[in-house]
């Protein structure tokens, strides 16, 4: 749910706790699923009457992305993940070159720095 793991779910239970306490905890939550349902009717109510106007306007939705869709369908057919490899292997490649000089360069400035280093405070 969300991306959160148990431990993130343990975390924020135990922050609410410490926030609300324990006796508001339900009214909390009542609150926040009372919003979350109005936002849900909210953004509902806006799809609906964005495609209403769109129908009435005769725009038609598979006509705005029918055109991206085949477009990334020609790409997907195109692509050939052995040519992007070739490149890669290739050290005399503009790519490479820069890449291989940026490190060089992040070497000999790691390589400059001598002595201890102090902490400030």
């Amino acid at each position: 749910m969300f991306g959160i793991g148990g431990g993130e779910m343990i975390f924020i239970v135990l922050v609410a706790i410490m926030l609300f306490g324990s006796k508001n905890i339900p009214e909390v939550a009542r609150q926040l699923g009372k919003g979350m349902a109005q936002l849900k009717n909210a953004t509902n109510e806006l799809k609906y009457e964005i495609t209403k106007n769109a129908d009435e306007h005769g725009i038609n939705k598979q006509s705005l992305t029918g055109g991206l869709s085949e477009e990334l369908d020609k790409l997907k057919k195109g692509f050939d993940p052995t040519e992007i490899t070739q490149v890669l292997e290739n050290p005399d490649t503009p790519l490479i070159s820069d890449v291989n000089r940026e490190i060089d360069a992040a070497k000999a400035g790691i390589q400059e720095l001598k002595g201890t280093v102090k902490r400030q405070r």
